[in-house]
């Protein structure tokens, strides 16, 4: 009998991590869902993952902490005995003009959206090397890690920080046989984007820009994360697949 993978998916409480951590779980991994502030939604997960035989650890820890992010790891590794998944999927997003940007705004989204996965990648590698039969890590980017986005450049500097990293860790993982792979959502409908979504006409003026006319689901995000830590993916490293509907490609009236 194989032995049962291991995950850590980080922000797994609310959006897309909740929804990456029970997929992951149905796939039968062991999981890991770190939470920052929303622990009642990140207990309330494990509960219906145990309930229905699976197993599920809830730690918390910040992100943008490298001590936190060690913690995340040892606790996993205590509680199922390895690591083969990591899923950095904690993120903020803060709009706000460049010219009026102040640098505590700065420094805490790139705390968390890019020092967070780099640190978290570092640690989940280490572990991997130690057990020698490689592994995989994913990030949640986004499609601006290509697309500028006027009004928010720091979230937007970032997710392009992020592309890159993951390029150079490819190389870098490789001879351990890790693999490391972006995925880039486009809009989906999350807590980060609920103003948006609360607003019939940037709905639509959204909708306008997406092929397959429709906000994508959590899901569309987590069955894409399953599928690139699969065997199936085995092949893949170094890139990002975007899931955004056709956001990337799409061409207005030209």
């Amino acid at each position: 009998m194989s032995q049962q993978k291991v995950a850590i998916v980080t922000g797994g409480s609310l959006g897309i991590g909740a929804a990456v951590v029970r997929r992951l779980a149905r796939d039968g991994y062991a999981v890991t869902l770190d939470y920052h502030t929303h622990s009642d939604a990140a207990n309330t997960i494990a509960q219906e993952i145990a309930s229905q035989g699976g197993q599920a650890l809830v730690v918390q820890a910040d992100v943008s902490r490298v001590a936190d992010i060690a913690n995340l790891v040892a606790q996993t590794v205590a509680r199922f005995g390895r690591l083969d998944l990591l899923v950095n999927n904690a993120g903020i997003e803060q709009r706000m003009a460049f010219l009026e940007t102040a640098e505590s705004a700065f420094d805490q989204q790139i705390a968390v959206d890019l020092k967070g996965p780099y640190f978290a990648a570092q640690a989940a590698a280490r572990q991997m090397v130690a057990q020698g039969d490689g592994g995989c890590i994913i990030n949640v980017s986004s499609v601006h890690e290509d697309i500028p986005m006027v009004g928010n450049a720091v979230y937007c500097a970032a997710k392009g920080g992020l592309r890159m990293l993951t390029r150079t860790l490819a190389n870098e993982l490789s001879a351990h046989g890790i693999r490391i792979v972006n995925i880039g959502p486009g809009a989906v409908a999350t807590p980060i984007n609920a103003a948006t979504l609360a607003d019939p006409a940037k709905v639509q003026a959204l909708l306008a820009e997406i092929p397959l006319d429709r906000i994508g689901q959590p899901d569309d995000i987590a069955n894409a994360v399953a599928w690139l830590a699969s065997d199936q993916a085995s092949y893949i490293t170094g890139t990002t697949l975007f899931v955004d509907g056709g956001l990337m490609v799409y061409a207005g009236s030209l």
